[in-house]
């Protein structure tokens, strides 16, 4: 083989060679380059799954908070001393009787009218509410119909329309007329002509505390004409009629003379 044949098939070779070092290099960049995006795409997908695993790490711990919070309240609800049961019970009867003696005493209360000395405007069994608070603020007025104890019964009421104001003169002629400091009272209330004139025959004059009461069915009623209930002391006035709550065809608001 000649020098320049040699020299040629050496070149030949390097040519070769240079160009498979070329292509090896060639396909290592592109595998190279693929294993680069494929761990870049794997990424995201490792990082979503992180982010999942981690919310269902927290929504475990808060569902584990929970069910111990309910658990810790039902051992505490177990665990509640039987006397503390007691003690709320009587705390909540406690209350409510306070509540209900508070109404009575200082709001109103259901009274039940027994006979017939307010009738026409009352009736046997009619059921009452006694309105408590309006004397507290204010003096009670002619006409009004007023509930006060009896002094000579326990637990015996009295109810009754005022005549006479405190420091008034009451007379009851013959004729049955009313006259407050010489003058005829013009009222309409009466159910009949007075034919029992009683302690007012004569001149009655109240004191600065006192009223002159009379029931509308003036023959059958007993009122200050009467030695035994007399003038009423205003401390003595329970209230006055309110409401009929009963019978519940009767219901309604007691008119009262002034209003």
């Amino acid at each position: 083989m000649s020098d320049e044949e040699k020299i040629e098939e050496f070149e030949n070779n390097e040519e070769n060679s240079d160009f498979d070092y070329r292509n090896e290099e060639s396909d290592y960049d592109d595998n190279s380059d693929e294993g680069e995006l494929k761990e870049l795409e794997d990424l995201p997908k490792d990082s979503e799954d992180s982010e999942k695993d981690s919310d269902e790490e927290e929504d475990s711990d808060d569902k584990e908070e929970s069910d111990k919070k309910e658990s810790d309240e039902e051992k505490d609800e177990k665990e509640k001393p039987f006397w503390r049961d007691i003690l709320e019970m009587v705390l909540y009867f406690a209350a409510v009787f306070l509540l209900a003696f508070l109404i009575v005493t200082f709001v109103g209360q259901r009274t039940v009218v027994e006979g017939s000395s307010m009738s026409p405007t009352l009736s046997d069994g009619d059921n009452l509410i006694v309105d408590k608070i309006t004397y507290r603020f204010s003096d009670p007025k002619r006409f009004d119909v007023v509930v006060f104890p009896y002094q000579h019964a326990k637990r015996t009421y009295y109810i009754k329309r005022i005549i006479g104001l405190p420091g008034e003169e009451v007379l009851i002629d013959t004729e049955g007329n009313i006259y407050i400091n010489g003058q005829i009272l013009e009222e309409d209330y009466g159910a009949e002509v007075i034919l029992n004139q009683g302690r007012a025959d004569i001149p009655i004059k109240l004191g600065d505390d006192e009223y002159f009461v009379l029931g509308d069915n003036r023959n059958n009623s007993s009122d200050s004409r009467d030695f035994m209930v007399g003038n009423i002391k205003r401390k003595d006035l329970i209230g006055r009629a309110f409401v009929r709550i009963y019978p519940f065809k009767d219901f309604c608001i007691i008119k009262h003379g002034e209003e």
